[in-house]
């Protein structure tokens, strides 16, 4: 066990990756770090945290700031309940007068599981939490041979396990690091470069011919298409949009008026459906054009297959008035989706 640890820090002094999150002990910076890569690639979520530390340098800082704010900030890195929940959590260190320095504490925190917590406390406060992500999953996986699917109750119960283990105690932070970077740069979930690799000569899924199996799931997520009809309506200089709900997975984002249904509709079907009528009454548009149609936008376990037509009204008063009414000019200051923003991109001139 220790000749494992000790390859991979060895690995990890001549080949680690240098971010801007690394070079702090800070707890609030890493807790922000851990949650933007939350399900994201260093790549993506890199210029994200350099922006969100530039406006929230402290915790007090986003704590005070709108969520609406938060949410713009956020847009496109997707999985918006981070966005709220680190919005949240910040109040609560805020009313806490400091950041907690414990492994219950930081696990207390809105939004903040096993992952998060012993990321916060190995590199902030060099406590012997062993962190188990997707990388640190693969790489033990492969190197031990193991396989108990890792999205079972016994699967993570023993990878936890197995990660503590294989750690030790002598340096948690640089192994954490180094475990992690190991399975993103070196132990990648396609080619990795086994011929390269400093543990090849002690991994069993090389040694049988199987890293390509591990680590192994238990079962497939289902994936459930959905079809969505959007409406950029121009009434003037305005146009109109809605704020989602709770319980959703885009809760507090803006969108267009949307017509939701089960399978694919178009042209006179669309036009004589009972939710157009609720949208725009007796009085038809003056104009209706279609901008996009079947833009696929792929979620966690759906789907999306989407429309998006632009619609001039006739009168400019008549729709639906549970729709907030905004001008065009504005619209950049409302948080989207990624999937709204790419309609917007072929909607908007650049000088709206």
């Amino acid at each position: 066990m220790q000749f494992f640890a000790r390859k991979l820090m060895d690995w990890y002094r001549e080949n680690g990756r240098s971010l801007p999150w690394r070079g702090t002990k800070d707890p609030y910076r890493i807790w922000i770090s851990e949650i933007i890569l939350q399900q994201t690639r260093v790549a993506q979520g890199y210029d994200y945290y350099l922006r969100f530390i530039e406006r929230f340098p402290d915790v007090q800082a986003l704590a005070d700031a709108p969520e609406d704010e938060v949410m713009k900030l956020w847009q496109g890195l997707g999985y918006y309940s981070r966005a709220r929940n680190l919005h949240a959590a910040a109040k609560e260190v805020a009313a806490l007068g400091r950041f907690p320095d414990t492994y219950e504490g930081v696990r207390r925190l809105k939004g903040v599981g096993d992952y998060t917590a012993s990321a916060v406390c190995a590199f902030a406060y060099g406590l012997p939490c062993a962190v188990v992500d997707g990388n640190v999953y693969r790489v033990i996986a492969r190197w031990l041979g193991i396989d108990e699917p890792i999205d079972t109750t016994a699967g993570k119960k023993l990878f936890a396990a197995l990660a503590r283990e294989l750690m030790g105690t002598s340096d948690p932070a640089l192994y954490n690091q180094a475990i992690m970077d190991f399975g993103a740069v070196q132990c990648t979930p396609a080619s990795p470069a086994c011929l390269m690799c400093p543990l090849n000569d002690g991994c069993a899924a090389l040694r049988l011919g199987r890293v390509g199996d591990l680590p192994r799931k238990s079962k497939k997520t289902q994936v459930k298409e959905r079809y969505f009809h959007y409406f950029f309506v121009r009434a003037g200089a305005y146009t109109f949009i809605n704020k989602r709900g709770k319980g959703d997975i885009w809760q507090h984002l803006y969108e267009l008026p949307l017509l939701e249904t089960d399978v694919p509709l178009a042209g006179k079907e669309l036009l004589e459906s009972p939710q157009w009528a609720e949208f725009f009454g007796g009085t038809p548009p003056r104009e209706v054009t279609l901008v996009a149609q079947g833009v696929r936008h792929v979620l966690s376990h759906r789907v999306l297959i989407a429309d998006c037509h632009e619609v001039v009204l006739a009168d400019e008063s008549a729709f639906d008035s549970r729709f907030q009414r905004v001008l065009v000019s504005e619209l950049q200051n409302f948080a989207v989706p990624r999937l709204i923003s790419h309609f917007f991109s072929l909607l908007l001139e650049p000088n709206q």
